[in-house]
C-alpha cells in the first residue's frame, strides 16, 4: 500500500537521492527522457538535509521504498543550488495578482519524481496534494520551473492546477517555464 507522508529520516532522504540519481537526465537515454520525464538538478545530501529541516519534503512510500518525491524549498535556498540562481532572480522580478513574488512567501518545488514502475497510478498527483495541504497555510503559492522540452512534465503540472507564469532563457540558452499554483484560488 502506497503511504505519502512528510521526509522524517535519513532513510527517507536517502530514498530521494537514489530516485533522483535514477532518474537525472544524463542517466536517461534521449528517448526514454522525452516519454517519461527526467530531473535536472542533483541535490548532495547536505543540502537536501537542510531543505528538510528547514520545509520537509513531501515522499511517497512503498513499504519502506520511497518511491516518489516532491522536494520543498524556501526562499532561503536561492544561492545554494547554482543552475536554480536564475530561477530565482527571475521569481524575483514577477508579480501576481498585482503583488511582488520578492514580497511573497511563496515556497519552491524543488523538483518532483516518480519511480518508473509506480507510474499512471496517481502518485504525481497526491504527492503534491499533500504538498498542498502540509504548507497552504504557511505559504500562498508554490513555483517551481520546467524545462520547456519537459512535456510530459508540463502537461502534469497542469493538470493538478499549474499555469505558466513565465517563460524565460537561463544563461546557458536553454528554456525554462516558471509554473504557479496558487492554492486559494
Amino acid at each position: 500500500m502506497i503511504q505519502f507522508d512528510l521526509a522524517k529520516s535519513e532513510a527517507d532522504l536517502e530514498g530521494i537521492l537514489e530516485l533522483q540519481k535514477k532518474n537525472f537526465i544524463e542517466a536517461l537515454s534521449s528517448e526514454e527522457a522525452a516519454s517519461q520525464g527526467f530531473v535536472t538538478v542533483r541535490h548532495d545530501r547536505d543540502l537536501l538535509r537542510r531543505m528538510n529541516t528547514e520545509a520537509p519534503s513531501i515522499i511517497a512510500r512503498d513499504g519502506n521504498k520511497v518511491i516518489g518525491y516532491c522536494l520543498a524549498m524556501t526562499k532561503k535556498f536561492k544561492k545554494d543550488i547554482p543552475v536554480l540562481i536564475p530561477m530565482f532572480n527571475t521569481i524575483d522580478k514577477l508579480s501576481y495578482n498585482d503583488t511582488s513574488l520578492k514580497e511573497t512567501d511563496y515556497i519552491v518545488s524543488g523538483q518532483v519524481c516518480v519511480d518508473k514502475a509506480y507510474r499512471g497510478q496517481g502518485i504525481f498527483d497526491n504527492l503534491y496534494r499533500q504538498y498542498r495541504d502540509a504548507y497552504k497555510d504557511v505559504h500562498p503559492y508554490i513555483l517551481t520551473e520546467i524545462l520547456a522540452v519537459n512535456q510530459r512534465s508540463i502537461k502534469a503540472h497542469q493538470r493538478i492546477g499549474f499555469h505558466r507564469l513565465h517563460r524565460y532563457s537561463a544563461p546557458d540558452n536553454t528554456e525554462w517555464d516558471i509554473v504557479i499554483w496558487d492554492w486559494n484560488s
